[in-house]
């Protein structure tokens, strides 16, 4: 589709790939901060800079561009484990890795928690409908389960560990921690926001998994 400029002498190609990504943007932070029942389609297209009716063209209506954005987020954690290189490493070094980077990862994310708080109310309707959500996490599932053989043959782990409890356990250790630290830190009395304390719980969570891990 050609778009003229404002000086009508030279059309200009609009670019379908770089407006869904602006729209996917702007949905990201508008469902963040209002959830699915308050984010408005009106104000996603205003942060995007483009018109209302291209939402509804490129993604059908907001629950599917709700589940666009939720997609989204599951595969950049999906990515940047896939980037750690985990099966060639040594089992203990690839479980403290994964460890670590999930909770690097939630640090570094907060709209991801916040967005997954609101699915889960929802009663994961959206996510349950994603054969694509489904894919991704069924190569994790695999490569946790043969490091963690890998680490039994090498007498590093103990037998019986479920994968999938595993990959549960670390991301909960990380999760409640973030989403959890206002309450947190007033119930304590001590500010766990801080690069301290974030650090000081990143070491107690890998500590405790690894220990768990132990024959």
């Amino acid at each position: 589709m050609l778009k003229r400029r404002s000086d009508d002498t030279k059309p200009q190609r609009r670019d379908p790939v770089a407006t869904q990504q602006k729209l996917l943007t702007a949905a990201r932070r508008e469902f963040a901060q209002n959830g699915l029942a308050g984010a408005r389609v009106d104000e996603i297209a205003a942060r995007a800079g483009v018109n209302k009716q291209l939402v509804y063209h490129y993604f059908g209506d907001k629950d599917a561009l709700y589940l666009a954005v939720l997609e989204w987020v599951y595969e950049e954690i999906r990515e940047q484990e896939r980037k750690l290189n985990l099966e060639g490493l040594p089992p203990e070094q690839a479980i403290k890795k994964l460890i670590e980077a999930s909770f690097d990862h939630l640090a570094a994310h907060p709209d991801f928690i916040v967005l997954l708080n609101d699915e889960n109310r929802g009663g994961a309707r959206h996510v349950r409908g994603s054969r694509r959500l489904e894919a991704m996490h069924s190569p994790l599932v695999s490569m946790v389960s043969k490091i963690l053989n890998e680490g039994v043959r090498a007498g590093a782990f103990r037998r019986g560990i479920d994968p999938v409890h595993l990959y549960i356990s670390i991301a909960a250790l990380g999760y409640f921690f973030f989403s959890n630290t206002p309450t947190l830190s007033a119930i304590f009395g001590k500010d766990l926001s801080s690069t301290a304390a974030r650090r000081a719980r990143r070491r107690h969570v890998t500590d405790l998994v690894m220990q768990s891990l132990r024959p």
